[in-house]
């Protein structure tokens, strides 16, 4: 199986566990494709993202607009383009990193649009926003897949606006689920670079496999226990 293949499935296994909103799912299932954008036969999509980065930059300059999301873009592209393949962006600081820098952009982009355009659906908005975020990041066999689908799930499952937290964690799940699947190869990775050349491998996937479930578990309660009372407690 293709590397994006396994980390996408075991992403969207995740997603499921977690949440039950399209667009949580869908940030996790994008978050899990982010980190191999350090290795060397994506270099030309990591100079797309440093060009985009600069005309967004330079166009929200222009219009006097918060131009932060540029700026960062450009940040991604740099951080992928100085990476070792399976180094930082493979470590706990780089998924940090990457979660705290894919965030802002959409929770910025969000209130961009939202301010210079008419529309106030915030749920319709974020879908926009993860929809181009996958253009961003995932191959095309990747997008054929997920953006019908994606679509299709935000028509039939109910509309549940997403939160800055929701945002946050689904991004972390998906990159930290591509760390976690990494340390099963027998090269390992560098858990704590560039602090650290220390490898982690298949024990601490399994550690982290079971504690991402056990985590799961708890983030459920609040709806394991109603549905509980609902067709136990009244029986």
């Amino acid at each position: 199986m293709s590397s994006y293949k396994g980390h996408s499935i075991f992403a969207f296994i995740l997603a499921l566990m977690f949440f039950h909103n399209p667009l949580t799912i869908a940030l996790t299932f994008i978050g899990a494709n982010i980190p191999d954008f350090d290795h060397k036969f994506k270099k030309e999509n990591v100079y797309k993202m440093i060009i985009l980065g600069l005309i967004v930059f330079i166009s929200l300059y222009i219009l006097k607009l918060p131009y932060y999301i540029g700026l960062i873009i450009v940040f991604l592209g740099v951080t992928f383009y100085f990476s070792e393949h399976r180094s930082f962006t493979h470590s706990i600081f780089g998924v940090l990193t990457l979660t705290s820098a894919v965030s802002l952009i959409l929770i910025w982009g969000s209130q961009l649009v939202g301010a210079v355009t008419v529309l106030d659906n915030q749920y319709l908005l974020m879908a926009i926003l993860i929809a181009l975020l996958s253009f961003l990041f995932l191959n095309k066999k990747l997008m054929m897949i997920f953006l019908p689908l994606f679509f299709i799930s935000l028509f039939v499952l109910p509309a549940v606006e997403i939160s800055c937290i929701e945002i946050v964690l689904s991004l972390f799940i998906g990159l930290f689920s591509h760390v976690v699947l990494d340390s099963f190869t027998p090269a390992g990775i560098k858990i704590f670079a560039p602090v650290s050349s220390k490898k982690v491998y298949r024990n601490f996937g399994l550690s982290m496999t079971f504690l991402l479930i056990f985590f799961a578990i708890l983030y459920n309660i609040p709806i394991l226990f109603p549905l509980f009372g609902h067709y136990v407690m009244n029986n």
